[in-house]
């Protein structure tokens, strides 16, 4: 019986290629993860700033209430 003591196929002509397309496929999630992680860490800084703001400014009136007009236009058109 042979000895295989070569699980990883180190001596194959091909285990090169696999390994640096491997490094470079988990480099790749790595910078994909870090990207969804500082994207999730924005949103939870301004739910925390939002939590700091008084309660009064979350029930206001809107400040610009002609920013939500509909215009002639639009309503001709629906």
């Amino acid at each position: 019986m042979t000895e295989q003591d070569d699980y990883l196929r180190t001596g194959s002509r091909n285990f090169r290629l696999t390994a640096d397309v491997t490094a470079l496929m988990l480099k790749g999630a790595g910078y994909a993860a870090l990207f969804c992680f500082a994207i999730f860490l924005i949103g939870w800084v301004f739910v925390f700033v939002a939590g700091l703001l008084p309660e009064d400014s979350k029930l206001a009136p809107d400040p610009t209430p002609t920013s939500s007009l509909v215009s002639p236009e639009a309503r001709s058109l629906a």
